[in-house]
């Protein structure tokens, strides 16, 4: 049986007190929505988005997104021509990236429409065997587009930060410090990881988290 986030949410909850106290003064979350072009589409954002502030990666990636009519397929990016690419203000290495994903996609190496169905750690695999994606970014896929529970980002900083504030140390502890910390919480590291972005935001000058 599926178990959905507010049970995963009661289920975590109840393993820690002091993770349960985030809980209730954060309130609850969501599953973001889906890319509206699909889980493809979703990881040409990824790759675009990275290294830019968000108004000149939101205005590269309009543009890209304006260059194919229809749905953004790997097949409708290899359509397009290098010029094309460069003109919508990508540079050469995150043009080199999203062609290699959309070649990765078409030979099978990474497979979107199954991977659903394929566990975490394969379908991670496949994704950082493509240029320019790295752990985090298939991490994200994983959490934000794909909706996974069981994911436990250890290198990213605001997650370790957060950490420290549920459970107060001396230091942030190291992605190797922090892998084992959440095995308490299999199968719904996703809720811990998510939790630990609230808790850092609701320190005072912590940046906000949309939670929905």
């Amino acid at each position: 049986m599926t178990v959905g986030l507010a049970e995963a949410t009661d289920r975590v909850a109840a393993v820690d007190p002091a993770l349960a106290r985030v809980i209730r003064r954060a309130g609850p979350i969501h599953h973001r929505k889906r890319d509206p072009d699909g889980p493809f589409a979703a990881l040409v954002r990824a790759i675009t988005f990275q290294q830019l502030s968000g108004r000149s990666a939101t205005a590269i990636h309009g543009r890209l997104r304006a260059l194919v009519d229809g749905a953004f397929t790997p097949e409708a990016l290899v359509d397009l021509s290098d010029e094309q690419l460069l003109g919508a203000g990508l540079s050469h290495n995150k043009m080199a990236a999203l062609r290699d994903l959309a070649a990765k996609v078409l030979d099978g190496t990474v497979v979107l429409r199954a991977g659903a169905r394929m566990p975490d750690a394969e379908i991670i695999e496949r994704l950082v065997s493509v240029r320019g994606i790295g752990p985090w970014t298939a991490e994200m896929f994983l959490i934000f587009e794909l909706h996974r529970l069981d994911v436990w980002p250890v290198d990213d900083l605001g997650v370790r930060q957060g950490f420290t504030h549920i459970w107060p140390r001396d230091d942030v502890p190291t992605p190797k410090q922090l892998e084992p910390e959440g095995e308490r919480f299999r199968p719904y590291r996703t809720v811990l990881a998510r939790y630990c972005w609230a808790a850092a935001a609701l320190e005072p000058g912590g940046t906000s988290v949309d939670l929905r």
